[in-house]
């Protein structure tokens, strides 16, 4: 069952990316298995990658590949999945409708992601969500990367926003960590791979189903 309290309106809103605006996982699930097999490695299970996605590149490729080649496997996935990064992407719904709702009540946003700076940017703009979420940093844009409070203040400080009234939105672990990290708190959303009660279990402030029951719960 979805919560059924009443959240406060934010004064802003950093979004996460991946499993909570968009379902992009089949290219990187595609592009993680073609740069590990290419790499001579078994063909990884996608469940596994699915599962670990959020955090930095390194720690889903530490799961496959050693660490001597790591910078190897990470520059070969980031001339790949440009090619593909399209294919199969899902726009989650409720995600653009809550955007415009937070732009109308004049709530700045960020979007922040461990996904690489010019890829988050281009996903964002295709999607739409750049008209209204001009701030976008993803991994290499800075030194640090999620869950590190550094990155986290950094990207409130690129919209003259406080950790104050600030929240997150998030669909994983890493983003529950990262958000308490800064001292936000984390909704978060089951949309991408992992549930209600393991994202409540977890940390979570409050979690649902999809954006559209979030954006219900903050009476947008």
């Amino acid at each position: 069952m979805p919560d059924t309290i009443k959240l406060p309106l934010p004064s802003a809103v950093l979004w996460d990316m991946d499993g909570t605006l968009i379902d992009q996982t089949a290219a990187i699930v595609r592009c993680y298995c073609d740069v590990i097999t290419t790499l001579g490695y078994p063909e990884p299970d996608a469940e596994v990658i699915r599962r670990s996605l959020g955090g930095p590149m390194a720690s889903t490729m530490s799961l496959f590949i050693p660490e001597d080649q790591q910078d190897q496997a990470a520059k070969a996935f980031r001339a790949r999945f440009p090619e593909i990064m399209f294919e199969g992407l899902i726009i989650l719904a409720g995600g653009s409708e809550l955007i415009e709702a937070f732009y109308k009540a004049r709530i700045p946003q960020a979007i922040f992601t461990n996904k690489h700076g010019d890829t988050a940017r281009s996903v964002s703009k295709y999607a739409g969500f750049a008209k209204h979420v001009p701030t976008c940093i993803g991994n290499t844009d800075t030194e640090w990367h999620k869950p590190q409070a550094e990155l986290t203040r950094h990207v409130l400080d690129q919209i003259d926003a406080s950790a104050e009234g600030a929240c997150m939105i998030g669909d994983s672990p890493t983003d529950i960590e990262t958000a308490h990290n800064a001292g936000l708190p984390c909704y978060c959303v089951a949309t991408g791979a992992h549930s209600v009660d393991e994202l409540k279990a977890t940390g979570a402030e409050a979690a649902f189903e999809n954006l559209k029951e979030l954006k219900s719960a903050l009476q947008l």
